[in-house]
C-alpha cells in the first residue's frame, strides 16, 4: 500500500502483530500508516479490542499499553461507527467491519480467517497482510 488516498482498517490481529514481532508484514505495513502512505481508521472498539489482547494475552504493563494506545490514536484517523452489523460470527471482526464502512474505507486487513473468507463486504475488499 503506498497511496494517501487508500483508506484501510487493519484487524486487531494485525496491530497485535505489528506491536509484538518486528520484521514482519504487519510491523511494516503498520510503519507505512504512521510514514503517512495511506490513511489508517480504526475505532474505540478496534482499540479497546487490541488493548485486551495485549493486556490478557502478551502481558502488557499498563505504562506501554497507554503508550501505544495514543500512538495508534495519534496515526490513526479515529471514527465510531453509528450503526452495529452482524456479518460474521466473531463480534471483534464485526466491529472491524463497521469501522471500515464508517470510514469508507477500501481494505480491510486481517489475519483472521473469518474476515478472509468473505474476501469483500460492501465494496471493502479483505486481504492479508501479505497481499499488502
Amino acid at each position: 500500500m503506498s497511496s494517501k488516498s487508500i483508506r484501510a482498517v487493519f484487524d486487531t490481529n494485525i496491530l497485535v502483530s505489528a506491536f509484538n514481532w518486528r520484521g514482519g508484514n504487519p510491523e511494516k505495513i503498520y510503519q507505512a500508516a504512521r510514514a503517512g502512505q495511506f490513511t489508517l481508521l480504526s475505532s474505540p472498539a478496534v482499540i479497546t479490542e487490541m488493548a485486551r489482547i495485549l493486556r490478557n494475552k502478551f502481558f502488557w504493563n499498563e505504562e506501554a499499553l497507554l503508550k501505544q494506545i495514543k500512538e495508534v490514536a495519534r496515526t490513526a484517523e479515529m471514527v465510531d461507527p453509528s450503526r452495529r452489523l452482524s456479518v460474521v460470527c466473531d463480534e471483534p471482526d464485526n466491529r472491524v467491519i463497521e469501522c471500515a464502512v464508517e470510514g469508507n474505507a477500501q481494505l480491510i486487513v486481517s489475519g483472521d480467517h473469518h474476515l478472509l473468507e468473505i474476501k469483500e463486504y460492501d465494496g471493502i475488499s479483505i486481504i492479508g497482510p501479505s497481499e499488502t
